[in-house]
């Protein structure tokens, strides 16, 4: 599998997972001027934009440090624009899913991270 395909992989897994526990899909790979989101989802009438990070290894760090202050950014953006697009007024938040290979027992760790920071517009 490669990067582009267990990218893929690892999107499929977090939107099983979040459907699993409640949370209906609205949208995914979603990309505006500024940028892609991976998951645009709802529950309890809170709109939420997830970014999804998959490692097959930790060689070039922890999935969650690929989600850097840049990165973030163009998240918000991204999510600005389909709240203007959309004309959406719902409470946002901003989710991570990082899931990690772990080779010793042949299969996955998926954490949600909710609240993974603020939605505040540059």
């Amino acid at each position: 599998m490669d990067k582009r395909e267990f990218a893929q992989f690892g999107e499929n897994l977090a939107t099983k997972f979040l459907e699993h526990n409640g949370y209906r899909i609205i949208e995914r790979n979603y990309h505006s001027i500024y940028g892609e989101i991976d998951i645009i989802c709802k529950k309890d009438n809170q709109l939420i934009f997830i970014e999804v990070k998959a490692r097959k290894s930790i060689k070039f760090g922890e999935p969650l440090e690929a989600v850097t202050e840049k990165k973030r950014q163009k998240i918000v953006k991204t999510a600005y624009h389909f709240l203007t697009k959309h004309q959406c007024e719902s409470p946002v938040r901003f989710d991570i899913i990082t899931i990690k290979y772990i080779s010793k027992e042949k299969g996955y760790k998926l954490e949600h991270i909710k609240n993974a920071f603020l939605g505040t517009p540059l």
